[in-house]
């Protein structure tokens, strides 16, 4: 049997691991024998290489590293590949597929919906609300542009509005992009969280939300059932694919 090993950033916020550990609980509940291993790239424990010489040290052979990303950024193309790469490096009976990050999908999507429903916000509430996509952040274009497009199309869902903001690394900021809607007539403001887990920068949106007097302020997307499809859709996808690169080279590591 394959492993799917969850691979978060990590925080020192202990609501972090406690949402990561939460995603784990419910993936394993919804496939039976599964086994589901959580590893972090900083700040937590257990680290990433850590977890993987236990598991061949277990006899484990095939991994699916599943990053708990949203956005394709530096932690997606540079931390991970790094550090899948120094551990498969030290063990050759092991394989590891990385997955695919878990955005863009209509699955998170439907998982904001889930949380703007929970938070207050009525069906017909939608051609009278603007909604502020607040995400991290970035300072890799990519990752900027697909918050972006995200809020583009989701907008064609009957939305008043819907506009991207950042908590870091990018403008426009929570409280700038709810005051933005104020400003064009909008009569709700609706924040929706595009994070997975409480910590520093889901706070900071918060902030921004409560400071610009936003009208509903949605919770961060967490264990969602729509995130636990999600990712055993791309652990399926993983297990199709090829093994990550071994070569250190292509982690940038020489």
């Amino acid at each position: 049997m394959t492993v799917l090993l969850l691979v978060a950033h990590g925080s020192r916020d202990p609501r972090h691991a406690a949402t990561v550990a939460a995603l784990r609980e419910r993936v394993a509940a919804r496939r039976p024998g599964l086994r589901v291993e959580t590893g972090f790239l900083d700040f937590c424990a257990p680290s990433v290489p850590r977890v993987l010489e236990r598991l061949a040290a277990q006899g484990a052979r095939d991994v699916v590293a599943l990053p708990l990303l949203l956005t394709r950024a530096f932690h997606a193309k540079a931390d991970l590949p790094a550090a899948l790469a120094r551990a498969t490096a030290t063990l050759p009976e092991l394989t590891v597929r990385r997955a695919d990050v878990l955005g863009p999908s209509s699955l998170l999507t439907a998982a904001l919906e889930r949380r703007l429903r929970q938070a207050g916000v009525r069906p017909g509430d939608r051609g009278s609300t603007g909604v502020v996509l607040a995400s991290a952040g970035s300072s890799d274009p990519e990752a900027i542009a697909v918050i972006a497009e995200i809020a583009r199309e989701w907008r064609h869902t009957g939305w008043c509005a819907v506009r991207p903001a950042f908590a870091s690394a990018s403008s426009p900021r929570t409280e700038d992009a709810v005051r933005a809607l104020r400003a064009e007539g909008v009569r709700r403001v609706a924040v929706a969280p595009y994070v997975l887990a409480p910590g520093r920068l889901p706070d900071r949106i918060a902030a921004g939300a409560h400071a610009a007097g936003a009208d509903v302020l949605a919770d961060v997307l967490g264990p969602a059932p729509e995130v636990v499809s999600l990712l055993l859709r791309r652990y399926d996808e993983a297990r199709r694919g090829l093994p990550v690169e071994s070569a250190l080279a292509v982690a940038g590591i020489a």
